[in-house]
């Protein structure tokens, strides 16, 4: 049955602002050549994760995208993934997972940052809101990309609230979008507003991954992000594709078509 526009959802469209469409609604395109020309806009794309690899498991091809046109791309990590294996100390755990996002940011195009909150024992409270806003108002970020912040696991909660209050506290100046991860076990009441085609970066997302060796990569992708990238491919009819919520400033959100 051929879809009409109207039976899926449109997929993120940022042309006004230089990337000339990660891949424009509702016909899937590939990234147009004005995407990388250097007299484009650059932006600068802040992506928060709670953990070492939440950002590379939820949106790494969609931040892959975006490197490989020539904008600039941070990872924020709330934490080190310090809490991740009872049998080795905070301090190894951190060592082994820093070096493991070294390597995924490398493959990625993107530059890592630390929040410097702990592992199972991240904080929202007024003196981090404020930490938060700084760090982010000081990369001066076009759109930050953040995790749903509802979500079975506490980090990933705070992750996304965080970001949220700096959106605010800047009076909405850039775009804020959040991204799922692990769907259905963490990862709850997800309705996509938005889509990226991440067919053509699908493996090299996928290094990313696994380059997350304590993550237990390979189960965590077969059993959750494989066939999470194929149903939102699905949804938006692709092959494979990442999901994201666009979280609207107030003027943006009344608009509905015909009326």
């Amino acid at each position: 049955m051929k879809k009409s526009a109207s039976a899926r959802r449109h997929f993120i469209k940022l042309s006004a602002m230089g990337i000339g469409s990660l891949a424009a609604a509702p016909v899937v395109q590939a990234m147009p050549a004005s995407a990388t020309n250097t007299a484009d806009k650059k932006l600068r794309i802040v992506c928060v994760g709670a953990h070492p690899g939440d950002p590379e498991f939820g949106c790494g091809g969609t931040m892959a995208k975006y490197s490989d046109a020539g904008h600039k791309v941070t990872f924020l990590y709330l934490t080190k993934g310090e809490a991740s294996d009872p049998k080795k100390t905070y301090a190894e755990m951190a060592d082994l997972r820093t070096k493991e996002a070294a390597l995924s940011c490398k493959i990625l195009g993107a530059t890592a940052m630390y929040a410097g909150q702990i592992d199972g024992n991240t904080v929202l409270d007024k003196n981090k809101n404020e930490e938060m806003t700084k760090m982010i108002l000081a990369l001066e970020p076009n759109i930050v990309f953040t995790q749903w912040p509802v979500d079975g696991h506490p980090d990933h909660q705070v992750t996304g609230l965080l970001p949220l209050t700096a959106w605010v506290r800047a009076e909405r100046k850039f775009h804020l979008y959040f991204y799922e991860v692990n769907t259905g076990s963490e990862t709850m009441g997800f309705t996509p507003t938005d889509y990226v085609d991440i067919t053509s970066l699908r493996e090299r997302k996928k290094e990313a991954m696994f380059a997350h060796k304590t993550q237990d990569p390979i189960n965590t992708y077969n059993d959750y992000f494989k066939p999470l990238e194929e149903f939102r491919g699905l949804e938006a009819g692709v092959k494979a594709a990442e999901a994201f919520i666009h979280f609207k400033a107030k003027g943006e959100r009344a608009s509905i078509i015909g009326l």
